[in-house]
């Protein structure tokens, strides 16, 4: 990875306490405005952070087309590259969160899963690199629970076999995923924290009536994210 594709937080080198690493959405790349907000609000609440592009993304850089994320097991491999590089990089004391937006979040989930259920859902998948011990907790900002308007394409079983603590922050308007939806998900989101962004759509957006502005639903996500990491800790 170049210095383009890995993005550390101007703390990230300072012994921090708690940091994240952070995958990208499929569409945007890793310093698109989203993710350059939600690094400057994570840093606001003292959490530490670096972000990586998948290959797809890298090779976009290069040639400027526009192209699909690419088989999962790369996506995941790649992402179990990041924070092996991550965890050998920070204190050995830092609590380290796997996350992202959209895409990236949900590949973070699907690494947290334990190795034996990982390989028997995903045989082409065969990274000796990442055992659930190299996070600490899984954070999905905007979690892609279906496509859009497709309620019979769910993506989450595997959520019920993650055994790390689990955040998911969803706007209540997003075409992947509403309040109203995830009704009849409650088994799959058993062990999972889910906290809703009111009027917040895929990328936090609000309604254009309310007082706060995309910014805010990303700060809000981001106090969420430290007190979500400020209980797990308490309790180790």
């Amino acid at each position: 990875m170049n210095k383009t594709t890995w993005l550390p937080s101007a703390d990230f080198y300072d012994a921090p306490k708690i940091a994240m690493v952070i995958a990208h959405g499929a569409g945007a790349p890793a310093d698109s405005h989203y993710m350059e907000q939600l690094v400057m609000a994570l840093d606001g609440v003292g959490i530490s952070s670096v972000r990586f592009e998948f290959p797809y993304m890298q090779q976009r850089r290069f040639d400027g087309r526009k192209r699909p994320p690419g088989r999962q097991p790369g996506l995941l491999d790649s992402f179990a590259q990041a924070l092996k590089r991550a965890k050998d990089e920070l204190p050995p004391d830092c609590f380290v969160m796997a996350g992202g937006k959209s895409m990236g979040g949900r590949m973070a989930s699907l690494l947290a899963q334990p190795a034996n259920i990982r390989e028997s859902s995903d045989p082409s998948f065969n990274s000796n690199l990442l055992t659930s011990n190299l996070m600490d907790a899984v954070v999905c900002y905007g979690y892609p629970f279906h496509p859009p308007g497709k309620l019979d394409r769910w993506r989450t079983e595997h959520l019920a076999h993650i055994t790390c603590p689990l955040l998911i922050v969803q706007g209540t308007r997003d075409p992947f995923g509403k309040p109203a939806e995830l009704v009849t998900q409650s088994a799959a989101l058993a062990n999972c924290e889910l906290r809703w962004l009111e009027g917040g759509n895929h990328d936090f957006q609000p309604f254009a009536r309310q007082p706060e502005t995309q910014n805010d639903l990303i700060r809000q996500a981001a106090q969420l994210t430290r007190q979500f990491a400020n209980r797990i800790i308490a309790e180790r």
